[in-house]
């Protein structure tokens, strides 16, 4: 079996590789969704030797199939948002361990200790139905801070805006996590001159006000909270792994976590870096589903491995937390 060190602790790109390659044999030989879809492409197994090789499974099969490499019940299964009527993807979790590790290795990579940090949630949409993977992260997030102003906040705008004054006349290094709608609706109503808080946004109007090109929604965001600029979560039902961005719509992932660019009229070539094409994601924790996925979102890869998100196919279904065309 697979070590969740041996994937956690990858360094560099011989690591990774050597770690996909292996995660792609046991999940080829014991997903019988995956094997069947690599089958069906015809694709000759014992050639592949990079990762760049590795067939990438459309996200759509998370929604019609049980996309999994073993048969006991999981521990949790995390569903998405979407409206009435919309078939919701599903990620049976076998393993919390992976998910776990993985969202507190990433958020140390990129802002430091957990406990040092306040964690406030502006997440309405996510706490009002179960099976949201963000909830279960921010959950934690807000269990391991060391600083008990770290809470949710529904619609106690207030309350939020009392607690945010309090924290930085403490200096407390602060998150804001919150649905851009709530964002917004905070912004609009209270006006706060805090530059060291660092406001994400998960993405999403989820059909509560109309959708805004990234540089607007931002500059309203950052006017509201007098900061320089907006972070944002890249992450999906789907995987266990999150992109962050820490300004200007640019992402990096963690380690074992990696962004492709495939070709949208020939979706298994693959694209040079610069160039806007169709998303193709490896997340080495999703060991116990599928590691290797053909999203339905469009962006591009520049030279520094930094990514953008510009959008989605037009004849993709919106998610529950929809992405911002830019």
């Amino acid at each position: 079996m697979i070590a969740k060190e041996n994937v956690f602790s990858i360094k560099n790109e011989d690591e990774f590789n050597q770690m996909a390659l292996e995660i792609f044999k046991y999940q080829f030989e014991n997903n019988k969704v995956y094997q069947q879809y690599v089958q069906n492409l015809h694709i000759n197994t014992s050639t592949i030797i990079h990762y760049t090789q590795i067939p990438f499974l459309p996200i759509q099969f998370f929604k019609t199939q049980r996309v999994a490499t073993v048969e006991c019940k999981p521990q949790i299964t995390f569903s998405s948002s979407g409206t009435t009527g919309m078939t919701n993807s599903e990620h049976h979790v076998f393993d919390l361990g992976w998910y776990e590790m993985s969202f507190r290795k990433a958020f140390k990579q990129f802002y430091g200790d957990i406990e040092d940090i306040a964690f406030l949630a502006l997440l309405p949409s996510y706490l009002e139905r179960e099976g949201s993977s963000l909830i279960y992260m921010v959950d934690d997030l807000i269990k391991s801070s060391q600083h008990s102003e770290s809470n949710y906040f529904l619609y106690n705008h207030n309350d939020l805006f009392m607690t945010l004054q309090q924290l930085q006349n403490k200096r407390t290094k602060t998150i804001l996590i919150g649905v851009t709608y709530a964002l917004l609706d905070f912004a609009e109503k209270y006006k706060i001159d805090f530059p060291e808080l660092i406001v994400m946004e998960t993405g999403g109007m989820k059909g509560k006000r109309k959708e805004m090109i990234r540089e607007e929604l931002h500059q309203i965001l950052c006017n509201g909270f007098g900061v320089a600029t907006i972070h944002s979560e890249y992450g999906m039902t789907e995987l266990l792994s999150q992109g962050y961005s820490k300004g200007q719509g640019l992402f990096n992932s963690p380690n074992w976590m990696k962004i492709l660019i495939r070709d949208t009229n020939d979706p298994l070539s693959l694209l040079q870096n610069s160039n806007t094409g169709a998303i193709n994601i490896i997340d080495l924790a999703n060991i116990h589903s599928c590691a290797f996925i053909a999203t339905q979102d469009l962006g591009k890869i520049h030279i520094d491995q930094s990514f953008e998100i510009l959008g989605r196919f037009d004849n993709a279904d919106i998610r529950g937390c929809n992405l911002l065309i830019q």
